[in-house]
């Protein structure tokens, strides 16, 4: 089979993405709702560049964490998520999270879906997610290993809050 070698899930995402991008291309109005975690998220107050990249950071929820990855095929880290879900709506961005947080238009209000949000989890280690409503964001977690939601609201992340910036 020629996917044997992906996950169910990457499969599954990928196969999301190619649908959107058709029925877009098709001039039909793709569904704007997406589902992670066996949660459904409404988008249809979003422009469309938003919704493709809050569709594509929730249609990876569950791909497995790989350091340095950025094909959900084998695997993503935050930055590699982040970059995919910018690149199924067509926005090029730096590859690492410090140099997407140097290049992002910097959010001074709260996040809206598909912003970045930045976090210094360690001394020298730097963590981003992406936005999908007011209070949840999709990110690729080190300690779960794979791909999942947080909630901004939680003291974990609330203390390592670096702040948000958008390339939308």
């Amino acid at each position: 089979m020629l996917w044997s070698n992906c996950s169910a899930r990457a499969v599954r995402g990928a196969l999301a993405l190619t649908i959107l991008t058709l029925l877009t291309a098709c001039g039909g109005t793709p569904s704007r709702t997406a589902s992670a975690d066996g949660e459904l998220f409404d988008l249809a107050g979003l422009d469309e560049q938003r919704a493709s990249v809050v569709m594509a950071a929730l249609s990876q929820v569950g791909t497995p964490y790989v350091y340095g990855g950025s094909d959900p095929s084998e695997g993503l880290d935050c930055s590699g998520l982040s970059q995919f879900a910018h690149a199924a709506a067509g926005v090029r961005i730096p590859r690492v999270s410090t140099a997407q947080r140097a290049g992002a238009r910097p959010v001074r209000r709260s996040p809206a879906p598909g912003d970045l949000v930045f976090f210094k989890t360690g001394p020298s280690q730097y963590h981003v997610g992406v936005m999908v409503d007011g209070e949840r964001f999709v990110h690729a977690s080190t300690s779960k290993r794979r791909v999942r939601l947080a909630s901004l609201s939680k003291d974990y992340w609330r203390k390592r809050y670096l702040g948000a910036g958008t390339y939308l």
